[in-house]
This record gives structure tokens, C-alpha cells and sequence, in this order.
């Protein structure tokens, strides 16, 4: 290298570095997670993945993840993620080589995320679906998943109301939070006692509590 290569200033252009670093670390992890992250910044550059993949949302799929292993086994035919955004917690779920999953479907009510979560989850195949959906019109009894997935509780208004529609017995895995400061959290909850009380599943297999920096992310995980 020259001193005159030494002196060009860096890119501004952060999608075309952030391209590269995301390759050369899915090469050296092999996550398809991360060879998808890739392919997101690549080809929607739009897509906000500083956010979706910064370390707390991460630290609270990896605990959803984990924690579901651990009390629910292994094996799932199918499971749902409503509220699903990119696709992040699928691709963990599909890509942890401990589970045993038929397919993942990821919903979600904003038409502009499930191109950006088709592209992250595309080395999974048919084994993983995104589409555009209200969580209140899906198809929970004719098409019965082996678990529903939510981890944004604190932005529906009724969580009770939405759980009426699940057929009763249903295994969930739901989460929610304390952060009563950011205003699309319109259903926040002061401790894991009053998540389980505005839940109101018929049984609860794990109740637990992630402090964070800022708030508490609350997690339970049982049948309606």
C-alpha cells in the first residue's frame, strides 16, 4: 500500500461497508442470519436494520429464543410471529440447529416489511413465510399453529381482547415492557405480576423478567 492509497479518505457510503463487514462475517460464523442481513442492507437500503438488529432487541429474541428451548423441547410444526417486522426472531428460531421447526410465518400490519423479511430468511425456503396481515384476522382455528408468537404486547390495545380470538389451549409466547415513555406503547405494564394478570393465560410453563438499560422486558410463555 502507498502512502497515497494511506491518504484517501474512507467511503461515506456505510450500506456498501456495512455490506462487506456483514458478508465477511457470515462467511466466517456461517449464520444465515447474518448472510441475510447482508442481502437486506444490499437490496432495501431503506430497511431500518440499525434498529432491528441493535443489541437489546437482539438480547430479548436471543432470551425468547432460549427460554422457549428450555421449557417448551425442540420440535414445532409450525409457529407464528405476529407483529413479526423483518423477520429477525424467525431467522434465530430457523437457523438454531437445537430446534426441529416445519415452518415459521411471520405477520405483520405494515405492507413495507415482508420484502424486507422474505430477503433475510430466504436461505430457509419454503420453511419461512412473510406476509401482510392484521394479527386479529388470521386464521388461528382453522389453520392451528403449534405456538403463536408476539413479542410486542405493549402495542396492542386489547392483549386480551386478541388471545379471545385464539383458540383455547393454544400455546403463546408473549412479551412486553415497562417503557411507558414511548408513545406507540399504548398497553405498557409496571411489573412481570401485572403482565401476567393482563394476559390471563389459563397456564403459565415460564414467567420471567430481562432488566434492560432503559426498561424491563417482561416474557411469558404458556396456553390461552
Amino acid at each position: 500500500m502507498t502512502d497515497a492509497t494511506r491518504q484517501q479518505p474512507p467511503s461515506t457510503d456505510w450500506h456498501e461497508h456495512a455490506h462487506d463487514l456483514t458478508r465477511g462475517i457470515a462467511a466466517y460464523s456461517g449464520s444465515s442470519l447474518v448472510a441475510g442481513l447482508a442481502k437486506v442492507i444490499a437490496k432495501h437500503p431503506e430497511a431500518d436494520v440499525g434498529n432491528a438488529f441493535n443489541h437489546k432487541q437482539v438480547a430479548c429474541k436471543m432470551w425468547a429464543r432460549d427460554s422457549l428451548h428450555d421449557c417448551a423441547g425442540r420440535r414445532f410444526g409450525e409457529i407464528w410471529i405476529v407483529g413479526g417486522w423483518y423477520g429477525v426472531l424467525a431467522g434465530m428460531l430457523l437457523e438454531d440447529e437445537r430446534f426441529e421447526i416445519g415452518r415459521v410465518e411471520s405477520s405483520d400490519i405494515d405492507p413495507g416489511v415482508a420484502a424486507v423479511a422474505t430477503t433475510l430468511n430466504r436461505a430457509h425456503g419454503d420453511r419461512f413465510s412473510a406476509t401482510t396481515a392484521d394479527m386479529y384476522g388470521l386464521d388461528y382455528a382453522g389453520r392451528r399453529p403449534d405456538l403463536v408468537i408476539n413479542t410486542s404486547c405493549e402495542h396492542i390495545d386489547d392483549l386480551r381482547g386478541w388471545l379471545a380470538v385464539l383458540p383455547s389451549g393454544t400455546r403463546v409466547l408473549l412479551q412486553s415492557n415497562d417503557y411507558f415513555r414511548e408513545p406507540t406503547h399504548i398497553s405498557c405494564v409496571a411489573s412481570l405480576a401485572a403482565f401476567r394478570e393482563q394476559a390471563g393465560l389459563s397456564a403459565v410453563e415460564f414467567a420471567g423478567a430481562l432488566p434492560q438499560r432503559r426498561y424491563t422486558r417482561f416474557m411469558l410463555i404458556g396456553r390461552v
